[in-house]
């Protein structure tokens, strides 16, 4: 029977965000491992989950209402939910078009920031799951590798991912060119909004040297403090510790300017007139605009940033278009691929057979050891194993594919190869041979 690609997701494009939170698949849910118990209709399966999207990835029958129904049933199942709610919040995808998607997720192509990276690990972390519930085979091994390999000519081949797309990464990505190599400054949080603390984390995370934060609440300035590994201070000795600061950044909620060009005259001078970066997220603003006429002082506020963001978001689309054809190529790729297994689901059951032995043999071995092995050791046995597998089933695919282009010797020679592995797992008496050499 043949086999087909599917994918069911919904995004937030599809649903509100109480509904992404019904169903969302976070924590320890082994649906994969559900989803493929033996005389299913579904095969293989990956669970992707997000804030912003849940996708599950399967290989089934052709059937597609049955593997519909038994995703549909087995997600909600999870969710103590109704799977005719969940049904109707849902896009699906087959063969190319599941691929092609797959291929853009992975190359943030699709996601609400556009070029955005955490989405390729989030699905390394997807498959990996997958891959320790046994849940995955031949089809989705291949497309998720190849999906990796897509994504990363993506972001060596196009600038997708290569300018600032958020407020708070903008503000970075300005500091940097004031500053250059940050390793050498130091930073002020003053106020603790949530774009803020994102831009102190952006710039810890592009090396900066350290982070003071002041606070109304010093409790809360320590909070932040010991979170960034900074030092704590009050805000009333805001203009003391001032000069020591390269970049601000402040987001209080004041209803006035709590900077104002005049206070930063003596704070210049201790500092001998070096740069200084303010980065005002305030709304009201916190700093007062004429600060922009002093001498050595960059002032951005949330306007500025933003503009940068969209001259930005403009660029990155640009970049998508071109990062949408490498997709495009590399579905074609895997669909080249996918073609060669014209003895699927043969020789895919082959495939899998022979990946099931290789662990199970591993797993035996690792048993009788005196002592225990590491999980990275036991990764790179279980490959070792997986690997001399399908290089000892090379030969004989190659065998198979060769003879089914042989005009009427298809359905011989793939009815003969899954009698010789048993692939259909027929009970085969021991004294089977005995008996018909007495016959």
């Amino acid at each position: 029977m043949e086999h087909k690609i599917y994918l069911f997701g919904l995004n937030h494009k599809t649903a509100e965000v109480e509904i992404r939170e019904k169903f969302a698949l976070t924590g320890f849910n082994p649906i994969s491992q559900k989803l493929v118990e033996k005389e299913g209709p579904v095969l293989e399966a990956l669970v992707l989950s997000t804030c912003n999207r849940v996708e599950i990835l399967c290989v089934g029958l052709s059937e597609q209402h049955l593997v519909r129904e038994k995703v549909m049933d087995t997600w909600a199942g999870f969710c103590q939910a109704d799977p005719d709610l969940l049904s109707s919040h849902i896009y699906t995808y087959t063969d190319r078009d599941a691929v092609r998607h797959l291929f853009s997720v992975a190359a943030s192509l699709d996601s609400m920031v556009l070029g955005e990276p955490q989405i390729l690990g989030q699905l390394k972390d997807a498959y990996r799951k997958a891959v320790e519930e046994h849940s995955t085979g031949v089809i989705i091994n291949r497309m998720l590798h190849k999906s990796f390999s897509s994504a990363k000519r993506t972001r060596t081949e196009t600038a997708v991912s290569s300018s600032a797309v958020s407020i708070s990464y903008a503000a970075v990505e300005l500091a940097k060119k004031i500053f250059g190599e940050l390793s050498l400054h130091r930073a002020m949080l003053i106020g603790a909004g949530e774009m803020a603390e994102l831009a102190a984390l952006h710039l810890l995370n592009n090396g900066l040297k350290e982070i003071l934060v002041a606070n109304r609440t010093l409790e809360r300035a320590r909070e932040l403090a010991h979170r960034f590994k900074g030092q704590p201070l009050c805000l009333e000795d805001l203009f003391k510790y001032l000069p020591q600061a390269d970049i601000v950044i402040s987001s209080t909620g004041s209803s006035s300017a709590i900077i104002r060009a005049r206070d930063l005259s003596e704070v210049l001078k201790k500092r001998k007139h070096r740069p200084m970066f303010f980065i005002d997220i305030a709304v009201p603003r916190d700093i007062d605009p004429d600060v922009n006429q002093l001498d050595n002082v960059y002032l951005y506020d949330i306007d500025d940033l933003q503009e940068v963001v969209e001259e930005n978001l403009a660029g990155r689309k640009e970049e998508a278009r071109k990062a949408e054809k490498i997709v495009d190529q590399e579905v074609d790729k895997f669909e080249k691929w996918l073609s060669s297994l014209d003895l699927s689901p043969t020789i895919v059951d082959l495939l899998n057979k022979g990946e099931a032995i290789a662990r199970k043999e591993v797993k035996k071995s690792l048993r009788n050891l005196p002592q225990e092995v590491d999980p990275k050791t036991i990764q790179i046995l279980e490959h070792l194993a997986v690997s001399l597998v399908g290089k000892l089933y090379h030969e004989p695919i190659v065998f198979l594919k060769r003879r089914a282009q042989e005009e009427g010797s298809a359905e011989k020679f793939i009815d003969l190869a899954r009698k010789i592995f048993n692939l259909d797992e027929e009970q085969i008496p021991e004294n089977a041979h005995t008996e018909k050499k007495r016959k």
